[in-house]
């Protein structure tokens, strides 16, 4: 019998990706063993060093388990490292962050001799990869990849040159997929891609905001949620629907990475700190009870003491809610890699934390407020052991429902307690 295992590290554009794989393979009759898969693969993720190790664990750890099996190696890490992965590793089948497309039917055909590595070496030309699904692991949320690739730069980060240059799915793909989501039960749609609110800037005429109208209008669509989107990139329109749209959820991701404009610069991040709390006071105008999460960098090449307080202090100043705190992991070939003054590991620790503390400290002001009021939920699993259905509000609240009944799928109102 025909079988598959996969691991996707890193970024739900990965789990999209391995989602799109799986659902081709088991047109072909293939079905999912965990324990003795005919295939095996791997989308692998490159965004720190530790993610390129737990990569080479990963690709290693499946050959051994699997020495019978066709190991298939994709991703941002064999992207920027397939020849060695194909001269010390020696999986069967390596790609990078295309060809995906080609991969089943060199599963089909692969003869288990010597690997084959079907990596294109300039991702800065690639074209948009088409890879549409209309089933997800999960009950009742579905990720929609509307984009890949990213043309910022930011003088610490690879993707760029990983994933290549930010090109548009087709808005028509786009919206064919969302719509056959729904039909298939989907109550809510997670918009995802390396640069989502960069979609529609190689388009003719179309924009992000313009998606996401078009998007909410699906009837049936219960909840549209976007993943991540840069301060810049939401616009008036966007604002709009934030304002008018209940099926929009009232939950933002916004990149900050430093609350410091020197260390901004540095970062070739295309934002001031005020053009930033600017957006945040009209969102939170348009939205009073919106959740606000960000991701923070710490360490970067030069932050000095009053730079981090700085950030510290602007963090504060924002009102965010919750925060995603990295401390700088130095890639190569990066501008920032081969920036001076390369902070002390001891020093990032400190300040990693400091920051994860005041997160905690955030959420718990955040959600206290909510404490007692009724909410609405949409349930997504059940805990048969506590009897107990779990789910999301619209903001991002966990709500843990004591039930004898599994309601997964269902939209309840209850009281939130912590």
């Amino acid at each position: 019998m025909k079988s598959y295992t996969t691991i996707s590290l890193g970024c739900k554009v990965n789990s999209y990706e391995i989602s799109a794989l799986t659902m081709r393979l088991q047109e072909l009759g293939y079905v999912e063993d965990k324990n003795n898969p005919t295939v095996a693969i791997i989308n692998t993720c490159s965004v720190t060093a530790t993610a390129d190790q737990k990569s080479r664990q990963h690709i290693r750890k499946l050959l051994n388990n699997y020495p019978n099996a066709i190991i298939v190696v994709m991703g941002c890490y064999s992207q920027g490292h397939h020849d060695f992965i194909k001269n010390e590793i020696r999986p069967h089948i390596i790609t990078g962050t295309s060809n995906r497309d080609k991969l089943v039917e060199l599963i089909e055909n692969y003869s288990k001799q010597t690997p084959i590595d079907i990596t294109e070496k300039n991702p800065r030309l690639y074209q948009y990869e088409e890879l549409g699904i209309t089933n997800h692991s999960e009950n009742v949320r579905a990720y929609l990849k509307i984009e890949d690739g990213c043309d910022n730069f930011c003088s610490y980060c690879l993707i760029p040159y990983r994933r290549g240059r930010a090109r548009s799915r087709s808005y028509e793909e786009v919206i064919k997929e969302a719509t056959s989501l729904v039909k298939n039960g989907y109550q809510e749609i997670v918009l995802t891609g390396i640069h989502v609110g960069g979609y529609g800037k190689d388009l003719v005429n179309y924009s992000f905001s313009k998606l996401v109208k078009e998007l909410l209008d699906i009837k049936g669509l219960y909840r549209l949620r976007i993943s991540s989107i840069e301060e810049s990139e939401i616009d008036n329109d966007l604002i709009q629907l934030i304002n008018t749209k209940n099926n929009l959820a009232n939950h933002f991701h916004i990149p900050l990475q430093s609350g410091c404009d020197t260390v901004l610069k540095r970062m070739n991040r295309k934002y001031t700190c005020e053009q930033f709390l600017n957006k945040l006071k009209i969102i939170k105008e348009a939205c009073p009870n919106v959740a606000l999460t960000t991701d923070v960098i710490v360490g970067f090449p030069g932050e000095t003491d009053e730079e981090f307080e700085q950030t510290y202090k602007f963090i504060q100043k924002c009102g965010f809610n919750m925060l995603h705190v990295f401390p700088f992991s130095s890639r190569e070939g990066t501008i920032a890699s081969r920036m001076p003054n390369q902070i002390d590991p001891r020093i990032k620790k400190e300040r990693t934390l400091r920051l994860i503390e005041l997160s905690n400290r955030l959420w718990d002001e955040y959600t206290n407020k909510f404490i007692g009021k009724e909410v609405e939920v949409l349930i997504e699993q059940y805990d048969e052991k506590n009897h107990l259905n779990i789910g999301h509000t619209s903001n991002y609240l966990e709500v843990k429902i004591p039930d004898l009944e599994n309601k997964v799928d269902k939209i309840i109102k209850t009281e939130y307690k912590r």
